[in-house]
């Protein structure tokens, strides 16, 4: 039994024949079931979760005794993800299109046999008569009027997967953003990310240095670590530092494919009127380096005493400038 991390999908494998799946306790196979999904593709049970939150697959693997494989493969671009994902979600759309179309000519064979005897009222109206002949009859109209109902069901299949379709495309449209306001606050959560796993890491360099030096260092529940723990920790920590600059890379582009964030503190001024995405109209009350302050210009936007409701906002929800 092996256990490794595939850096390309970011999850991590259980690899085992499945002689030894068959030879766990149901309450082993059932943990495994917790922590991940069989892949066929993979010919491996993969993880639900991803890198960094692999904590549950680790320790179901460990308990499991799996050899310990480290990482393979080499990590995608925040933009190679974002596109994969995207033709996984075009693929499945057209997928679902075909199994849709297939489900509506099926409808069509099941309820033709009834649709060419339109008009025929002997057809519908013969009462069953107890001859041989009246019966094969009777049988035989019961038959078609079945596989008429059932043909209903398969347009019903056919509605089921047109709508799956639309989510799958609205999914992979979704991968190429139109919003400066949405991208902006991506560059600020990476941007932002970037800073914690950064102290993160030097609070890590900080203990190996002291485990190189001949230091004694332990985690608050005793263990003591080992430079080779410590150093796996530095490994996973610069791994994701470079997957948020990555994705900051990737939404920073996007708002520069979208006309770049226009306004700043350089061009705007208190006492000017801008269109706000989502407010409207609103009058600039201060400027700051990364954010303004707003004021709703609507009357009914006031406090009790009659005073206009500020907010802050960054300048990429800035649409236009009205007046100076």
């Amino acid at each position: 039994m092996e256990y490794l991390v595939n850096r390309e999908t970011q999850k991590a494998e259980l690899h085992f024949d499945k002689s030894e799946y068959m030879a766990l306790s149901a309450e082993q196979q059932s943990e495994i079931k917790s922590a991940y999904l069989f892949s066929r593709t993979a010919g491996a049970w993969v993880s639900r979760a991803k890198f960094p939150n692999l904590w549950k697959a680790e320790r179901v693997a460990k308990s499991l005794g799996a050899e310990m494989l480290g990482k393979v493969g080499e990590a995608l671009t925040f933009e190679e993800q974002m596109n994969r994902k995207a033709e996984r979600a075009e693929a499945r759309a057209e997928r679902y299109e075909q199994y849709a179309a297939n489900a509506e000519e099926r409808g069509k064979n099941l309820q033709k046999p009834i649709e060419d005897m339109r008009g025929d009222t002997s057809f519908f109206t013969q009462p069953n008569i107890n001859s041989s002949a009246g019966r094969a009859f009777s049988n035989r109209r019961a038959k078609m009027f079945a596989a008429y109902d059932r043909g209903f069901e398969e347009f019903k299949k056919s509605e089921y997967f047109l709508e799956r379709a639309e989510t799958a495309r609205e999914t992979a449209a979704a991968n190429a953003p139109t919003d400066k306001a949405f991208c902006d606050r991506r560059v600020r959560d990476a941007q932002k990310e970037i800073r914690n796993l950064r102290k993160m890491l030097e609070d890590y360099e900080q203990r190996l240095q002291k485990i190189e030096n001949g230091e004694t260092v332990k985690l608050y529940n005793g263990e003591i670590l080992t430079a080779e723990k410590v150093s796996g920790w530095i490994e996973d920590v610069e791994e994701r530092i470079e997957a948020q600059i990555s994705k900051e890379i990737f939404y920073r582009t996007a708002i520069e494919k979208l006309g770049g964030i226009i306004f700043s503190k350089e061009n705007l001024k208190p006492g000017d009127f801008v269109i706000h995405s989502k407010y409207g109209k609103s009058k600039v009350v201060r400027c700051g380096p990364k954010n303004c302050t707003l004021e709703f210009t609507l009357s009914h936007m006031t406090y009790a005493d009659g005073r206009p409701i500020q907010f802050k906002a960054p300048y990429a929800e800035i649409k236009s400038l009205v007046t100076a």
